[in-house]
């Protein structure tokens, strides 16, 4: 996908500096404005990522009343754009002044071309930084198509379009994953938006359940059938007609029931405890396990022929710490969720909470997560939630809260100039074209990436 033309408006009143600056900037899309007025028509019009403004503005050319105003104006109005004061070489205790105000930096007239590429090149970083940040926020919060998932990470949406994909269908679905990462709620999910989304959805866990009475629970028994059936029960497989019954912890069934459950996937068909009516029943089975029952199988723990039934489509449902940026998001909505039910003020997650989340293992995943979250906005008399109330380490001062996306964009910088520098013979002014940037912000990413120009 083509990246949108990066947009600059150069505000000053002095034409020969204007054009030079426009030269300079001949890879970018570059507008003028000599005053206040058309400075902000300008950026009404076009909207610029970065305005390079000078302060000493027509009427008042000799102060820097003029230049303030109209960076106040665009500040005002959009905050997101990148101010880059231009100012002469005596006034840069008046610059430093504007800085402290919303600008972004600042250069000294006449201009030094490699440093102002360097400071718009940098500003440009920021600007789709901030871009990338406020899809990734904007993506989290809606409504996703299965309820109650909270997630923006690429391993979970892929999981999450599987969902979608099957749930139209008919096939049996089993859901592998760790403890806590939310094997039940991604099940309901995928009933809800399945055609069988208006009839039961019935779960059962069958590690919960002694395996002597799970051959009732499951299939139901008839009265008298053994002491204490005292009345004929309907079992969960009934239950559950016309739409889809949950196993979870399948892989805790002993050999007698996964016989007994085979014949039922086989047939759609059973009896009840003690009964002699066969009954046929229309349900959909999903099923979970925390176990490895590949490797079950192969060791006799798990039949070969009840895990093809049960397992028509496989999908694996990742644990927490594979799952980049979703703790972070899973926590504030941890924390909005448990301070609504408890009628209680909400707090923050203070940003070291946040890098703390980011980098901790969650061996307990979402559940785990859950449980901490709610602890610290009851326990935290603070507004702000800080590491400690998580019960989590403190983070290095290096760390970051998306230390992944930091990595992957200097990977694929690297990458993309490393491919530049061997299409063009290493020469750097070529590569620059070929990358849509100028030769010293070329020269300035190879420095920050550590690419060694004698190698190129």
């Amino acid at each position: 996908m083509t990246r949108p033309a990066r947009r600059i408006l150069i505000v000053d009143d002095d034409h020969a500096l204007r054009s030079q600056m426009k030269w300079a900037f001949d890879a970018f899309e570059v507008f003028e404005a000599e005053d206040r007025r058309s400075a902000i028509a300008a950026v009404r019009r076009a909207k610029p990522h970065v305005v390079l403004l000078d302060l000493g503005l027509p009427p008042c050319v000799h102060d820097t009343s003029e230049g303030l105003m109209t960076l106040e104006a665009i500040r005002l109005e959009f905050p997101e754009i990148k101010i880059v004061v231009i100012t002469g070489q005596d006034d840069r205790e008046t610059a430093r002044e504007v800085v402290a105000r919303g600008a972004y930096d600042f250069f000294a007239k006449p201009p030094d071309l490699d440093q102002v590429h360097l400071i718009v090149t940098r500003a440009f970083g920021l600007v789709e930084l901030e871009a990338e940040n406020a899809e990734i926020a904007e993506r989290a919060s809606r409504p996703h198509a299965i309820a109650g998932v909270i997630a923006q990470s690429s391993v979970m949406m892929d999981l999450c379009h599987k969902i979608t994909r099957v749930a139209a269908t008919n096939v049996s679905v089993m859901l592998m994953g760790e403890s806590g990462t939310g094997k039940e709620l991604l099940a309901k999910g995928l009933h809800n938006l399945s055609p069988r989304k208006n009839a039961p959805f019935v779960a059962i866990n069958c590690a919960a359940i002694p395996s002597q009475l799970l051959e009732s629970e499951l299939f139901g028994h008839e009265k008298g059938s053994f002491t204490g059936a005292h009345r004929q029960t309907m079992g969960k497989v009934e239950q559950a007609i016309g739409g889809t019954l949950f196993l979870d912890e399948i892989g805790e069934l002993e050999p007698s029931i996964q016989s007994k459950l085979l014949r039922f996937l086989q047939e759609r068909s059973f009896e009840r405890v003690g009964g002699l009516k066969t009954i046929n029943v229309d349900v959909r089975v999903v099923s979970a396990t925390n176990r490895d029952l590949n490797a079950a199988r192969r060791e006799g723990g798990f039949r070969e022929d009840l895990f093809f039934r049960l397992s028509e489509i496989n999908l694996v449902v990742p644990p927490l710490r594979e799952r980049e940026g979703d703790a972070v998001l899973l926590a504030r909505n941890f924390v909005r969720s448990a301070a609504r039910a408890m009628g209680m003020p909400v707090k923050r997650i203070g940003l070291r909470a946040m890098t703390a989340i980011n980098f901790y293992p969650w061996p307990g995943n979402v559940r785990e997560l859950q449980n901490r979250a709610k602890r610290a906005l009851v326990l935290c008399d603070r507004d702000i939630l800080q590491p400690a109330d998580f019960e989590l380490p403190e983070p290095n001062d290096g760390d970051a809260i998306l230390p992944t996306l930091r990595h992957e964009r200097q990977r694929a910088e690297r990458d993309l100039i490393r491919r530049a520098l061997a299409n063009t013979n290493g020469k750097v002014a070529e590569a620059a074209r070929l990358l849509g940037i100028s030769r010293p912000s070329l020269y300035e990413l190879m420095h920050s990436l550590d690419i060694p120009v004698s190698n190129a």
